[in-house]
């Protein structure tokens, strides 16, 4: 299997210097990845030095926490758009989730959604499934797949743990064809890649991508 290709290759460090993202990208242009995922700061530089290439460059909406403003997120994910970006990984309103306030996440998924389609940009809603259940993991799978956004996601890598291969089987099993499911935090090697390949994810997010294609 040729992994590279489901890998966002991943920078996402709040001590990331120029260098260090420099560096992510020249081996994402070695090594075919999908994505280099950055923080909305760097897009401008990464979409520069991508062009002309197969690999995408992406960033993170609402990171960590999602519990910005919708407004916030939509501006967030415009400026993104205007820097270059082609995917955007948005982190939900946890809190509203918990508290079963729906139509609020749903509203604000939308509102980013319709943002990235408008410039025909992909997004991946970040649900971050260790702070979940397995009912609002299914709940908040078929919100994310009512939204029209290209895929659900697990994590954010930056809360109590990372993604699990429970987790990517309910939430495809959830969501079955209509939405993809990318798994993201603590996946260090190809075995861990291979077997969230098979649990039903095509995406992988990861800093370890080296490491996972054996290079």
């Amino acid at each position: 299997m040729e992994l590279a290709k489901y890998l966002d290759h991943t920078i996402l460090g709040a001590a990331a210097t120029e260098a260090d993202v420099d560096r992510v990208v020249a081996e994402a242009k070695e090594h075919g990845f999908a994505t280099v995922m950055v923080n909305p700061y760097w897009v401008a530089r990464v979409s520069k030095a991508l062009e002309g290439t197969t690999v995408k460059p992406a960033c993170v909406i609402g990171f960590p926490l999602g519990a910005n403003t919708t407004a916030i997120k939509v501006a967030e994910a415009k400026q993104a758009i205007e820097d270059g970006v082609e995917e955007l990984d948005m982190v939900i309103n946890i809190g509203e989730l918990k508290g079963k306030n729906y139509e609020a996440v749903q509203n604000d998924i939308n509102a980013v959604v319709e943002v990235a389609h408008a410039s025909s940009k992909l997004v991946k809603v970040i649900i971050e499934t260790a702070l979940l259940t397995d009912e609002e993991i299914a709940k908040v799978s078929e919100l994310v797949m009512n939204s029209g956004a290209e895929f659900v996601k697990t994590s954010t890598g930056f809360s109590t743990s990372g993604a699990k291969l429970e987790d990517v089987k309910l939430m495809k099993a959830t969501v079955g064809d209509k939405t993809e499911v990318k798994a993201s935090g603590g996946i260090h090697n190809a075995e861990e890649a291979n077997a969230f390949i098979d649990a039903g994810a095509t995406r992988l997010g990861t800093s370890a991508s080296i490491k996972i294609i054996g290079k």
